[in-house]
């Protein structure tokens, strides 16, 4: 299976630049960068909305849930229900890292003259 084709358009993402995966509850995808913003005006509830995983958004999510994550294993602030809120906390560290090594490992990271879809 090719994991490099778009959800939205169904045609392939040539490189990084143009790649965006989002999240949608259990399930990641590949969308192009305009492909994916189509898909969040068609979008219309808030459990149907797709949150991306990589780009500016992504890494600050992560960083803000991988240094929660360990402060609630490290300390016995909230005891078992900090255990709990890190196992949850470090979920969108673990949808990056499978995004990274699925969808972003395949690609080059930019192509000079690329064909439009």
């Amino acid at each position: 299976m090719n994991t490099n084709i778009c959800r939205y358009c169904y045609k392939e993402i040539q490189d990084r630049d143009e790649l965006v995966t989002a999240s949608n509850w259990f399930r990641v995808r590949p969308y192009h960068y305009r492909c994916f913003e189509l898909l969040e005006q068609d979008t219309k509830t808030i459990a149907g909305t797709w949150t991306p995983v990589n780009g500016v958004t992504g890494i600050i999510t992560i960083m803000l849930m991988l240094i929660l994550s360990v402060v609630m294993f490290t300390t016995n602030i909230l005891g078992g229900i900090g255990d709990l809120l890190g196992i949850l906390a470090f979920y969108p560290v673990f949808l990056r890292i499978f995004s990274y090594f699925v969808f972003e490992i395949r690609l080059p990271k930019y192509i000079e003259n690329k064909r439009r879809h």
